[in-house]
């Protein structure tokens, strides 16, 4: 039955690509330098209106303006958002004056794999983020020469324009939506309508504003409403493409439609969805624990650290650490899982605003009832004792809730480091990321061993002593599932978002991080000079510093990084 309410809502959809239509045009007509002006001016709005957007992300997710948690918003909020704007206009303003930009970039090689450095980009990179450094690789057969001249992607041609982009909005990290729409916008060519997540609907107004340019050029227009108004939209002939943040489950029910008709449909091969769709979606992420001779702040601060990968954000990420793999024949192994304990157990109590968290952990327990049930009131569950040759639900489950599981597999050395790469890729649902914890002697005693495992981990992302949300928090890195998925087999997604360089044929990014912390990295030789990170959830000055860098990457300035650096050594 059609309500008045569905025909309203319809209305909307239909005026909105209506409009785009005509959005388009004025899109193809503006040269270059003007959409990397565009860029800019988005860039200072989202100065502007940052303390409004951050405010209405602690209102959606229940947290204390004054608790060191709200790092987290401004980190993944504004900040990212303004880095982006910034690096995708530098990357404008090059193919402008009839430049690559990859000119002056820095390649390398990863076995077969021509990489290219995106982090550290500018003295500002080395200075905020001393010791962590990231690269793209770039597919097989992809020459560093090719790489140049492929650069750019749908800026090559601006006005050759690919029509209008469905954007179905994520709920959870609140940059994911303006990235996602930038994307389709500059990679792609595409104007775009973005539909919000129900979630995310309060961020509506602080939006408008941050993205007024693009509504005001008719390039962009943003719809809210549930399911209902997403199918209407995706299925809506003006649209040529859809992309997507959520869960499999979510894109199989796009592309197939829902229920049992939908599960036929897949069985038979015949799409409810008649055109493209893009993804990012989510996975198990894996961390693989290298064993090592570490000291006991080395057990402290790495069990943080992997904390960190499962709590930031509640446990609502795609990119969430979910199961956690150790040496049985590690010395320290016990140690370890004391300090990963006590670290989940001890890490600030949130609420738990994402929809359906409570049902998914209440799932895990009846999965696991020996688990751990750790935090203020048992919100957090540990499993521990995972049989690594089984069909664990934990491995083949994205809860997407504070659930944490810990694999034992034999093995030290380099037969442990491939032993784990092979469980990461045959037994934990996606490729999207996984990260890898070790020694900076075991990596020295592993070699060209370790280079070897770093190659065969099918991930889009591979992060090594750092987490891979790093890659989020760099445009200039790609993000999304390891290539190869299709709509049938979809796992972590389809396609790359940010890439702000504009790389063509992009296989992956590898991020790599201090073991350590400063001073102790100092003290260790390690030569870093990087504190504990902003996103841990035991940093104590996470909220200030998170402003601090939010206001700094709108304005970059060296008169602002005094600041910055006395808020982040106290963390």
């Amino acid at each position: 039955m059609v309500t008045d309410s569905t025909s309203s809502s319809h209305a909307a959809v239909d005026q909105a690509l209506s409009e785009l239509a005509e959005g388009e045009k004025r899109w193809a007509a503006i040269p270059l330098a003007e959409r990397a002006r565009l860029l800019r001016r988005m860039r200072d709005l989202t100065g502007t209106h940052a303390q409004e957007w951050v405010t209405a992300a602690l209102g959606i997710k229940g947290l204390d303006p004054e608790s060191p948690l709200a790092g987290e918003e401004w980190i993944s909020g504004p900040y990212v958002l303004a880095i982006a704007l910034s690096a995708l206009a530098e990357s404008l303003d090059a193919l402008a004056a009839g430049r690559s930009p990859l000119e002056g970039a820095t390649f390398g090689a990863a076995g077969d794999h021509v990489t290219v450095q995106v982090l550290p980009m500018s003295i500002f990179d080395k200075l905020l983020l001393n010791g962590y450094s990231a690269e793209v690789w770039l597919e097989r057969g992809v020459s560093s020469a090719a790489a140049r001249v492929n650069a750019g992607l749908g800026q090559k041609e601006p006005e050759r324009t690919q029509g209008i982009a469905a954007v179905l909005g994520a709920g959870n990290i609140f940059s994911i939506a303006p990235l996602d729409v930038l994307y389709q916008l500059i990679a792609d060519n595409r104007v775009v309508a973005l539909k919000l997540n129900p979630i995310t609907d309060p961020l509506l107004p602080v939006l408008e504003k941050v993205l007024a340019p693009l509504i005001e050029l008719g390039a962009l227009r943003i719809l809210t409403g549930g399911a209902e108004v997403g199918g209407y939209l995706v299925q809506h002939p003006s649209v040529t493409q859809v992309h997507m943040t959520g869960s499999a489950a979510t894109h199989d029910a796009i592309v197939w439609g829902p229920g049992t008709d939908g599960i036929e449909r897949k069985l038979h091969g015949t799409p409810l969805l008649d055109k493209p769709i893009s993804s990012e979606l989510g996975g198990v992420s894996p961390t693989l624990v290298l064993p090592g001779r570490w000291s006991a702040a080395d057990l402290t601060f790495q069990a943080e650290h992997i904390a960190t990968q499962r709590l930031h954000n509640g446990g609502y990420n795609c990119v969430a650490a979910q199961a956690v793999v150790v040496s049985a024949d590690w010395d320290q192994k016990d140690r370890f899982l004391a300090e990963l304990e006590k670290a989940i157990a001890n890490a600030p109590a949130r609420p738990a605003y994402y929809p359906g968290s409570d049902e998914r952990v209440a799932v895990a327990r009846v999965n696991y009832p020996a688990a751990e049930n750790l935090g203020a009131s048992g919100e957090r569950v540990l499993v521990t004792g995972l049989d690594p040759a089984g069909r664990e639900p934990l491995l083949n489950t994205e809860y997407f809730a504070p659930v944490l599981g810990v694999v034992e597999l034999p093995g030290t050395g380099a037969e442990f480091a491939r032993a784990a790469a092979e469980f990461a890729n045959e037994k934990c649902v996606g490729t999207l990321g996984v990260n890898i914890v070790a020694h900076p002697a075991t990596l020295g005693e592993l070699g060209t061993d370790f280079d070897g495992v770093i190659e065969s981990l099918r991930y889009g992302t591979v992060a090594i002593n750092a987490w891979t949300a790093v890659a989020y928090l760099t445009p200039t890195a790609s993000w999304g599932a390891f290539p190869g998925h299709t709509i049938d087999d979809v796992q972590s997604g389809i396609g790359v978002v940010h890439n702000a360089l504009l790389i063509d044929r992009v296989q992956r990014t590898v991020v790599r991080g201090p073991f350590r912390p400063a001073p102790r990295s100092i003290v260790n030789r390690e030569f870093t000079l990087a504190p504990k990170p902003p996103w841990f959830v035991t940093n104590k000055t996470a909220g200030q510093t998170g402003r601090l860098l939010a206001e700094f990457a709108v304005a970059p300035s060296w008169s602002r990084l005094p600041a910055i650096f006395a808020s982040a050594l106290r963390g």
